[in-house]
């Protein structure tokens, strides 16, 4: 398996209390400051874009997260856990998304 690419970063200024507020979020979640504030932006990005709430948002990071996990597990059982949970997840969240979908073709149809 090749070597994924590195990964470029920019420097950017954020409020103190945001920092301090991902500094206080990360550490029990054993994650960096720079790490916090990403997992962050990545649940904003998903739950903008999709309409989804923020737990159905949470729960698509965790079910990306079981995946990346499982190509580094060794036991099978494991991966056939995640992949149970990641098809009960996606079900769910399916689900919301073809609501999203239906409610805002249904405004546009007002609109029209």
């Amino acid at each position: 398996m090749p070597a994924p690419p590195p990964r470029v970063f920019s420097s950017v200024k954020l409020p103190a209390g945001l920092v301090s507020q991902a500094r206080e979020a990360a550490v029990p979640m054993r994650r960096s400051v720079a790490s916090q504030i990403e997992y962050w932006a990545t649940l904003g990005r998903i739950a903008e874009s999709s309409g989804l709430t923020v737990s159905e948002a949470r729960e698509a990071l965790a079910v990306d997260e079981v995946r990346q996990s499982e190509a580094a597990s060794a036991d099978p059982l494991d991966a056939i856990e995640a992949d149970f949970l990641a098809a009960e997840s996606m079900a769910r969240l399916a689900q919301a998304v073809r609501q999203t979908v239906q409610k805002h073709r249904s405004r546009a149809i007002e609109a029209a």
